[in-house]
Order: C-alpha cells, then structure tokens, then sequence
C-alpha cells in the first residue's frame, strides 16, 4: 500500500496508466478519425468528463479523487467506432451473453489488463469498480433504462462474472461520486457535441439559437460583447452553456444534500433515484437538445454513411476470427486454448461462448485505426 497515495488516488493513476486508457486515443464517438484531428475522441472526451467530474465533486465535497477515477474508467470498454461499434458487437454477440461497454470495462480492470506480477487487471478498490458498473444507474431495475437489465439472468456475462466476485449491490444506486460522474458525462457530450457538430457544418448558430437554453446563451454574448468575430462568439456562447449545466448539477445537489440528508453512503444507494441530477427545467432544454443532435448529427447523411461502413468491418471481424482463430496474435492463443479447454468439444454451445468472449475482447480492444488495417489485411477490401 502507498504511503503518499489513497486507494481512490492509486485507482485513478492505474487507470491512467493502462494500456487500454491509450488505446482511447484513437476511438472516436461519431466521427472516425481520418475525417480530422479536431474533433474529439474517446480520450479527449474521458479528460473532460474527469475535469468536469472532479469540479463537480469538490464544490460538493464529496470525494474528488473517487469522482476522477470513475470519470476515467467509464469509456474504457468501447469498442472501435463508437456507439455504431457497440451496436454491432451487442447483436454478434446476443447468443454468447451480450455485451455493454460497463461490464466490459469490468472486465478490462478486473481481468484483461496483464502488468502486475501479483494479479490480473489494476486491483482498484470495491467503490470504483461500483461507480464503473452503476454510474447510470442502478444495473438491475424493473424501471428501463438504456444501461439497465430486468432480472440478474439478463446481465451481460461480462458484469455477471464481476458481480459473482465483488458483489457489487447492482440492484441500488451508485455512490454519490459516479453519480457525479455520469452528469459530467452528459456535460461533456452535450458540450463538445455541440462545437463539434459547428465545425463539421451539421448545423449553424442560428439553428443553435432557435433552442431554449443555448439560445439565450447566445443572446446575452451579443448583449456583453457585440461585434465579436464568428469564432469567439461560438466560443464564448457555449462557454456559458458548459456554465449552466455545471452550476445547475451543483445547486440542484447542495439542495437535494440538504433537504434529504442523507447520513452515509448506503442512505444515498438506498434512495428513490440520484441525488445528482439536472434541474428539472434544464432537463427538458437538454432534452430538446438531445433530439436535435441527434437529427442534426447522428442521423446526419455523412454519419449514416460511416455506420454503414464501419458496421460492415465488425461484421465481417467476428465471425472471421470465430471461424479461424488461428488468425488472431501469438499472444492471443493461449487465450483460444483456455477456451478450448473451457469450452471442451469445438461444437458445442459452450465452446462457442468461450471463443466468442475470446474474439470480443480483441475485438472490442481495437482502436478505430487497427480495425480498419485488420479489415483490409484480413478481408482484402480497402473500405
């Protein structure tokens, strides 16, 4: 143990450190890479939602270096291309267990990072690898959810396996730092989904000043600064958007803190729903926000375009390397023989399943870039 270093400090500097919080570099949300190096990727992405996580937490008090550390593992297990990637990997693998990108960051710091010589993963502490499985939200609710599942049979395997060891009391809300966590999430998409989508030409500033909120946003720049050149207007203009939602989250929090007073961190997990959360008004302008970006942006011609493309470069993977395993790395092999073993005769279900987890976390470890070169060195076809 450090003598100088919490645990929640020593989780966030080995989640730092691991091989797969580089590969972020080069995944990216929407956009794929060689389209340019403005817009943001997983990494850039991930640092933002930790500043934001860890400004949130201190002007709460809660504990910033836990809020950090959660921020920093949340986007760990994405696949290559984002949300179209996840999508696609999710159907291949329906028949094996599923996947959702929580369980597989699970897995990648619990299991897949190889660098200790005392243990699999990074060792973090039971409370980060809790903020990774439930930061939005509880994973087991009859109430819906995009990350959330009925019963303990449907989880995906992945978290069902780290839940099996670590008891992570699925069913309950996350501690207050992952909560924080997952707003600042939303902060930052929305914020740099909102310059990234003006660099690209998806929509204008005067679409942007059509929205409650954004618009007003806009209105009190001209109003404290006329005459100002298009670039430091934008700028300007969603600086006071990321203030908004910023100072909202905390106002609301220190209200909610107050008026339900919680006593530890089991009364918040044992709450009717988050503590930390959107004002209920700036809500329904986020949410207005939301529909628009994702008419304006994910449905956007070039980006259809781009799903079609890279969704065919994961179909076309998967069942490749199930097919012929032989073809992933050395490295990978003594992977494919525990799956063997584990699996016993090659054409039984359980076989299958094995190899297919095998296959996912290769897959799913991929950068945007590596899977393009696989796909043309394996398939044959430049795409």
């Amino acid at each position: 143990m450090s003598t100088f270093r919490s645990p929640f400090q020593r989780d966030r500097d080995r989640i730092i450190h691991s091989s797969a919080f580089r590969r972020l570099k080069h995944k990216t949300q929407v956009f794929v890479e060689h389209e340019g190096d403005y817009y943001r990727t997983r990494l850039t992405h991930t640092i933002e939602v930790a500043q934001v996580a860890r400004t949130i937490a201190g002007a709460l008090g809660l504990n910033t270096d836990l809020a950090e550390a959660v921020a920093l593992a949340h986007d760990l297990g994405h696949p290559p291309f984002g949300h179209t990637g996840e999508d696609a990997l999710a159907e291949l693998m329906a028949p094996y267990g599923g996947f959702d990108h929580n369980a597989q960051a699970l897995r990648i710091v619990t299991k897949l990072e190889k660098h200790y010589a005392g243990f699999d993963g990074l060792n973090l502490t039971w409370e980060t690898l809790e903020g990774i499985a439930k930061h939005n939200g509880p994973a087991i609710s009859d109430k819906g959810g995009s990350h959330s599942f009925p019963s303990r049979d449907q989880l995906p395997y992945a978290l069902a396996e780290v839940d099996a060891q670590w008891d992570l009391e699925l069913e309950t809300n996350a501690s207050a730092e992952a909560q924080v966590a997952a707003v600042a999430d939303d902060v930052a998409y929305n914020h740099h989904d909102l310059h990234d989508g003006l660099r690209a030409g998806l929509f204008t500033e005067e679409d942007l000043c059509e929205l409650p909120m954004i618009g007003e946003c806009f209105a009190e720049v001209d109003r404290l600064h006329p005459g100002l050149d298009r670039s430091r207007r934008q700028h300007e203009a969603l600086r006071r958007v990321f203030g908004v939602m910023v100072e909202d989250v905390i106002h609301v929090a220190e209200n909610r803190l107050t008026s339900l007073g919680p006593q530890s961190v089991d009364d918040i997990r044992h709450m009717d729903g988050p503590i930390i959360r959107f004002s209920k008004p700036l809500y329904q302008s986020l949410k207005v926000l939301k529909q628009f970006l994702f008419q304006r942006m994910y449905r956007a011609p070039s980006v259809v375009v781009e799903r079609k493309r890279v969704t065919e470069m994961v179909n076309a993977l998967f069942p490749l390397f199930m097919e012929r395993p032989e073809l992933l790395p050395e490295d990978w092999q003594d992977e494919v023989a525990l799956a063997r073993i584990a699996g016993g005769d090659r054409t039984r279900p359980e076989a299958k399943q094995a190899l297919a987890r095998v296959v996912l976390d290769y897959v799913a470890g991929m950068t945007d870039r590596f899977a393009i070169q696989e796909y043309e060195r394996l398939i044959g076809r430049n795409i």
